[in-house]
């Protein structure tokens, strides 16, 4: 269905895929994904790929609400020395780099990172899709309209799958300026919508099928999940894996989670439910 380049990788999106979430700080919204340390990555790398991960994605800014924002220095100083790490032990794991600077694409990309998954779509960091381009590096952008000090702030809108066309309407034609013909689009789940608009998206995700490019889905414990069951981020995987269900029944190429093994179930089970 869609081979993406991945720097000197091929990412091949013929058949769904289990994105692993990585952080590497202190501040993400579910504790069980930090890692605070190399050989804690590297332990949590090694499980991931026994439970049949596809890519990993490994990032040290959190975005959750309120969450303070770090600089591409630090970003740098804690995802290099991890990457190198991993791309010596795992030479053919394709790794992502969760980022919108364009100095922690850089130098995470020479580090021996294959993709970057940028929640502003190249907004917040001008120089960010250039580098992509120049590195051959695979790309996700994801759909966020407010600043990189109020991302989760709610644009006044009557249709979020509207919206969410438009957006990547015109996002396909700044990154093919840039060189970047194939990348892979993510709707944003939780961020700045509301919870409706959170699971409308989920149910209506076909619609985006029509822009002609892969679909990420990361909805993994989210709020929308939580607060909609009334219990806590810590007890959200089952309807986690419902969201999910459902988003690859509607077609999505991508599901980035926190936990792996029940995803990967899922992805195996999925040609006997359609």
């Amino acid at each position: 269905m869609f081979k993406i380049p991945a720097k000197d990788l091929v990412w091949d999106l013929s058949t769904p895929q289990v994105m692993g979430i990585i952080n590497c700080t202190k501040d993400s919204f579910y504790a069980a994904s930090r890692q605070e340390n190399e050989a804690a990555v590297l332990l949590k790398v090694a499980q991931f790929i026994q439970e049949g991960v596809s890519i990993v994605d490994i990032g040290a800014q959190s975005t959750r609400p309120n969450a303070k924002l770090i600089s591409a220095a630090n970003e740098i100083e804690s995802l290099v020395p991890v990457i190198q790490s991993i791309r010596k032990i795992y030479p053919e794991l394709l790794i992502s780099i969760d980022t919108f600077y364009g100095e922690t694409a850089q130098a995470c990309l020479e580090a021996g990172g294959n993709i970057i998954n940028d929640i502003s779509c190249g907004s917040f960091d001008p120089t960010l899709l250039s580098i992509v381009a120049k590195q051959n590096a695979g790309f996700i952008g994801m759909h966020l309209t407010g600043s990189i000090h109020a991302m989760h702030e709610i644009a006044p809108r009557e249709n979020i799958m509207d919206a969410l066309m438009a957006y990547f309407e015109q996002k396909k034609k700044l990154l093919s300026l840039a060189g970047i013909q194939q990348w892979v689009i993510d709707p944003g789940f939780g961020f700045g919508k509301t919870i409706e608009e959170n699971f409308k998206l989920v149910r209506e995700l076909g619609q985006l099928k029509s822009m002609g490019l892969p679909i990420l889905l990361g909805a993994s414990r989210k709020s929308s999940i939580y607060k909609t069951l009334g219990i806590t981020a810590e007890e959200a995987l089952n309807g986690t894996s419902m969201t999910n269900t459902v988003a690859l029944l509607n077609g999505v190429n991508i599901i980035r989670v926190h936990d792996v093994k029940e995803a990967v179930e899922l992805v195996k089970l999925l040609p006997f439910l359609k």
